[in-house]
């Protein structure tokens, strides 16, 4: 397997090991964004909404667990002691867990992409 497949697997296992913690935890209106042509720091953003700041901290300690648990442990994670925008540095996605009000102020969706790539069926 050459280098370049082997990056592309661990950053499809890697966004995969995210978006099944996040919707093991009930994460609401999870969006997965291919940001390969706008970012060189990542490929994915991977967005999702918690019902509270419980439940924000709980959804990113998901993944966090999950990736730890796949010997895939994050880079980084900021703002899990607040729990209105918890964003989990994984290097070949970021996630960002936030509030509704929090996610709609920001906006960050509309920042990174001209369209949806993936929107996750709840």
């Amino acid at each position: 397997m050459s280098k370049s497949s082997s990056t592309t697997l661990q950053s499809e296992t890697i966004k995969k090991l995210a978006i099944e913690a996040l919707d093991a935890l009930k994460a609401d209106d999870i969006v997965v964004l291919d940001v390969r042509d706008r970012a060189s720091f990542t490929d994915t953003m991977i967005f999702a909404s918690g019902k509270s700041t419980r439940h924000v901290i709980s959804i990113a300690d998901s993944v966090v667990q999950a990736t730890k648990a796949a010997d895939m442990p994050p880079l980084g994670v900021e703002g899990e002691t607040v729990g209105e925008w918890v964003l989990v540095d994984l290097g070949d996605a970021i996630v960002h867990v936030m509030l509704p009000d929090t996610r709609v102020f920001y906006d960050l969706e509309k920042l990174w992409s001209e369209e949806r790539v993936d929107a996750i069926e709840e």
